[in-house]
């Protein structure tokens, strides 16, 4: 099934890109939505499949591929993984249902059926060379989606990314590769993998490549100036799946391959991480409430919501590490949904500028349910308790409070901040008074509020239900926890 998930997309793209006759935008679209939605009902099933008490590797499949590099075709999801995963399959049909009168449409939809392979095969690889072939990936699929259909400055926004993405795909080969050799392995599978006889002073070497790696792709302070531009320019259903999807294989490797392959090592650079966490917490907050465009509003207030992953990742605790991928699952969808209104709100009015816009939610001229739902999101990002937001953040909150408590209490009032913001935008944009010679808006059609009415309900379930964010990943979390020494700055401090 794993496989399926892969190269399902791939074979979808193949026969999309290739599919003889002139066929027009809508029908390739009903294509790419059909397997988009073959995707979703095959995760379905792993979810009706998948053991929640099992904390080690499920649905494994091992072909041996070229042994003499160690490279095999391994794959296997936890529930690390897992979650992920599913966040990547829903996020892909909200964005090939999103992709409305799109030029060029064979292309476009083949590109994003890639991305969708590329990502789900980062996220079942256990294979590291393996992982940073389907890493690689969606590199050149996604510079292509920006730089084709992104905004006015997409050339420049796509280069951006590619030659940051491509930076950040050498490291994390280069560590990969130090750890094999160094470890003496003949394989590349992360199982026959162990750092515990490397001295300390590689292992730092071997871990900050990976850190700088995967924070490129996050990104993190100060690794993170390719994102507001590459946010800002995509297209709403290509943000979407920057932020949803993309930056969640930097925080999936991060725990998988920086704290799962290096524990001892990861508890004493701990401190640093948090602080760095902290930074990029307060800057993508300060950022976002300076911002005039609401979209790059978003996409600064995205950076501030990533650092909270590293900060509860860094101690290193069973509470905090649930929290960080409750935090991942958390932000993809506040994100998607927040892009996609920001998304709709530029096509009805016209502009993202928040001293233009107002009055949205007038229930007569404006767009009263998109404001409305973009109300819902931004209370998910503020932390508001029955939202997503809420129950992720207070995990991290309360699992990094024992190891990091300034941090922590930084990070609260970082909270804050979101709502300030947040409010900022809502005012602006929702509230006021319409013109009266300009403010007739076209109407949302239905096909257009079904996305954000999905994910505006997945939100508020799991806002409700947290169990069920929270229940498949637990018993892996806490075993990946159990290897690694308690982090104290403290006691780091004196040592």
């Amino acid at each position: 099934m794993l496989s399926t998930l892969i190269w399902l997309p791939v074979l979808g793209a193949a026969v999309i890109g290739f599919l003889p006759g002139n066929q027009t935008a809508n029908q390739l679209r009903n294509i790419a939505l059909a397997i988009a939605t073959a995707i979703v009902l095959a995760t379905f099933w792993l979810v009706s499949q998948f053991d929640i008490t099992n904390s080690g590797m499920q649905f494994q499949e091992f072909i041996p591929w070229i042994p003499q590099l160690g490279l095999n075709y391994k794959l296997g999801i936890d529930g690390l993984s897992f979650p992920l995963l599913a966040l990547s399959s829903l996020l892909i049909w909200i964005a090939i249902i999103a992709g409305n009168n799109i030029q060029r449409p064979r292309l476009y939809y083949s590109l994003i059926l890639l991305v969708y392979a590329g990502v789900a095969g980062g996220f079942a690889a256990q294979n590291l060379l393996l992982f940073v072939l389907f890493y690689e990936i969606e590199l050149i699929p996604f510079y292509l989606l920006i730089a084709i259909w992104g905004g006015e400055k997409r050339g420049y926004a796509a280069m951006k990314f590619l030659i940051y993405t491509a930076l950040s795909g050498i490291l994390i080969l280069a560590a990969f590769l130090g750890l094999t050799w160094l470890s003496g392995s003949t394989s590349f599978d992360y199982n026959s993998l162990s750092t515990q006889a490397l001295p300390l002073t590689s292992q730092l070497i071997l871990l900050t490549m990976l850190l700088v790696g995967f924070g490129i792709k996050i990104p993190l302070v100060p690794l993170h100036t390719w994102l507001p531009d590459a946010y800002t320019e995509a297209s709403p259903p290509v943000a979407i799946m920057l932020g949803g999807i993309l930056a969640k294989l930097g925080t999936y490797g991060l725990v998988r391959f920086g704290l799962g392959l290096f524990p001892e090592t990861w508890a004493l650079v701990a401190p640093g991480l948090s602080i760095i966490g902290v930074v990029s917490v307060v800057y993508g907050a300060l950022s976002a409430i300076a911002q005039k465009d609401i979209k790059r509003m978003v996409a600064y207030s995205s950076i501030g919501h990533m650092g909270y992953i590293l900060v509860s990742a860094a101690a290193g605790t069973p509470l905090s590490v649930l929290g960080a991928v409750a935090q991942m699952v958390s932000h993809g969808l506040i994100l998607a949904i927040l892009f996609y209104l920001v998304g709709i709100v530029e096509t009805k009015v016209g502009t993202r500028d928040l001293d233009v816009l107002n009055g949205l939610m007038n229930p007569v001229r404006g767009l009263p349910l998109t404001s409305a739902l973009l109300v819902a999101g931004g209370m998910a990002s503020a932390g508001i308790p029955g939202l997503v937001g809420f129950p992720a953040e207070f995990m991290v909150f309360q699992g990094t409070f024992a190891v990091f408590p300034v941090q922590t209490l930084i990070c609260v009032i970082a909270s804050g901040l979101t709502a300030v913001y947040f409010v900022i935008l809502l005012n602006r944009t929702c509230f006021g008074k319409l013109d009266n010679n300009l403010a007739y808006y076209p109407k949302v059609l239905l096909m257009e509020k079904v996305p954000a009415l999905v994910l505006a309900a997945i939100i508020l379930f799991l806002g409700i239900q947290p169990t069920w964010l929270v229940r498949w990943t637990e018993p892996t979390t806490t075993a990946i926890v159990a290897v690694m020494p308690p982090v104290s700055a403290q006691q780091v401090a004196q040592k």
